[in-house]
């Protein structure tokens, strides 16, 4: 039996019918006219082009679904909200499939940088996807011609880490809301988180350093953990808060904080620079009762912050003018002009109300240096000295050491006892 080798036009038709299957027999059928050879091929052409040109109908369905415009689990969402509505669409598809951890999934684009800044958008309003937020490269798959593409994150952790992590997440916030007064403030929701956070966790690079991981998981991260978690834990308390990269100001070392809203104001918090052990002069810090939380960068004078830190302008973000809610001002330790009695007034009575550390702040560089030269630089430092001889009678001590810390950009001071 001689076996016949099929010619090229009939191998393609059939192979058509392999892949179109019953849609390629409707629509040759609906023609209704034979034709000729080259008529056939042609509708057969028409009907692949229009089969293959056809979206994934995973793709179809992500394009007719409705855009939620706000999110289930109660975050704000302060960069959604600055999107379009086509990347508003694109970015519920990313939150969807990440948060399902799915390997890969569509999304309804192929542009890289809508791709990109959606994303970016993405992680600066969900903290809590600490998985897809550590060094990982994202891959994306596109096709010539067509608006979608395939979106692949990189997971870091196993599904046994992402539990132990999200449960000590859950902790932290338990411990937070015990830590809380009742009847407390925003503002005083927003001190226990700062002062939690510092309290609990070391500044320090690791594999976990760029996400909430770091600091829930492991107690060590970088300034991105520091600034994640203070957005995690102010938003389990119903705080809108903002999380903001930028760079130090005049180079190219990047830094991550916050914004904050407090009584409809938007203020800097930055737990990161408030972390600083080593801040104290001399051997100071190796005293337990001179273990002090740097309060300078709870809502900081926003000029005085500016000058050191620039946001990104990626997205814009709030503008920060008040200063009703900076420690200083709040605590009546922010001098609009020096003269010694006033100054030394101030730290005996901080002394008389059992502070260890007395710390103060000026307004304008100039009273700022005034004192730096008169209190510290001085020989025979005979200013503070004056203080010290008050800390001795207070106590009935013969000797005290004292040591003294200072914050030259935010013109604040620290005398230790």
């Amino acid at each position: 039996m001689r076996k016949h080798r099929l010619p090229q036009k009939v191998c393609l038709f059939v192979i058509l019918l392999a892949v179109l299957g019953w849609g390629l027999n409707t629509r040759i059928h609906r023609s209704g006219e034979t034709g000729s050879d080259t008529e056939q091929q042609s509708v057969i052409m028409d009907v692949a082009r229009g089969i293959f040109d056809r979206e994934p109908s995973e793709v179809q369905d992500l394009r007719e679904q409705s855009i939620a415009e706000t999110d289930e689990g109660g975050y704000q969402e302060y960069y959604f909200n600055l999107l379009g509505d086509d990347e508003r669409r694109i970015y519920r598809e990313m939150l969807d499939g990440i948060e399902k951890r799915e390997n890969n999934f569509y999304l309804t684009t192929s542009e890289e940088t809508k791709i990109n800044k959606v994303y970016h958008a993405l992680l600066k309003d969900h903290p809590e996807l600490f998985w897809v937020h550590n060094r990982q490269e994202v891959y994306t798959t596109s096709y010539q011609g067509k608006d979608y593409c395939e979106f692949a994150p990189g997971y870091t952790y196993t599904d046994q880490e992402v539990e132990e992590i999200q449960q000590a997440m859950q902790n932290a916030c338990q411990e937070v809301r015990s830590l809380i007064p009742e009847g407390a403030d925003t503002y005083e929701k927003v001190r226990t988180v700062y002062a939690y956070l510092i309290d609990h966790a070391e500044y320090a690079s690791s594999e976990d350093d760029q996400n909430i991981a770091g600091i829930f998981w492991k107690g060590q991260a970088v300034c991105a953990g520091y600034a994640r978690a203070v957005q995690y834990l102010l938003e389990q308390l119903d705080i809108p808060c903002i999380y903001v990269e930028g760079d130090t100001r005049d180079s190219d070392e990047g830094h991550a904080w916050d914004i904050v809203q407090i009584e409809r104001q938007y203020y800097y918090v930055d737990a990161t620079n408030g972390d600083q052990p080593q801040f104290l002069e001399g051997d100071a810090v190796q005293f337990a009762e001179h273990k002090t939380i740097i309060y300078d960068y709870l809502c900081p004078f926003p000029q005085e912050y500016e000058l050191v830190y620039t946001a990104s302008d990626e997205f814009p973000v709030p503008e920060c003018t008040a200063t009703d809610k900076n420690f200083y001002m709040l605590n009546g330790a922010c001098f609009d002009s020096y003269d010694y009695q006033s100054l030394y007034e101030f730290c005996c009575m901080r002394l008389d109300n059992g502070a260890a550390v007395v710390r103060f702040k000026f307004r304008n560089q100039e009273d700022f240096d005034e004192v730096y030269r008169q209190w510290i630089q001085s020989d025979g430092d005979e200013y503070i000295q004056d203080v010290a001889r008050y800390y001795m009678g207070l106590y009935g001590l013969s000797t005290v050491e004292y040591h003294y810390g200072v914050l030259d950009n935010l013109k604040t001071m620290y005398f230790m006892f």
